[in-house]
């Protein structure tokens, strides 16, 4: 934990449940809290001020496969895109 880091402290569900004004309080006190249920972390309740903790890359993003990947080919059209308009809105009339 670094100086700047608020301490962490875990949190039943039951806790916070029975304790909610307390863990409010300390809250905006500045702590952190890891919140679980039955013994698995689920959330952390941090205060709002609290900085984002820092995401570690651990590879770069790769882009695979997508629309392109499926090679397929455009027909060329028959007519002009005003003139399909032109004919599905003589259909409203």
């Amino acid at each position: 934990m670094g100086i700047n880091e608020p301490r962490t402290e875990s949190l039943s569900q039951r806790e916070l449940r029975n304790e909610s004004g307390r863990v409010l309080r300390e809250v905006s006190e500045g702590r952190s809290f890891v919140l679980t249920n039955s013994g698995v972390p689920v959330g952390r309740i941090v205060p709002i001020d609290a900085p984002a903790p820092a995401l570690t890359i651990a590879r770069p993003a790769r882009r695979e496969g997508g629309w392109a990947a499926l090679a397929i080919e455009r027909k060329a059209a028959t007519r002009s895109l005003a003139e399909t308009l032109d004919d599905l809105r003589e259909d409203r009339l």
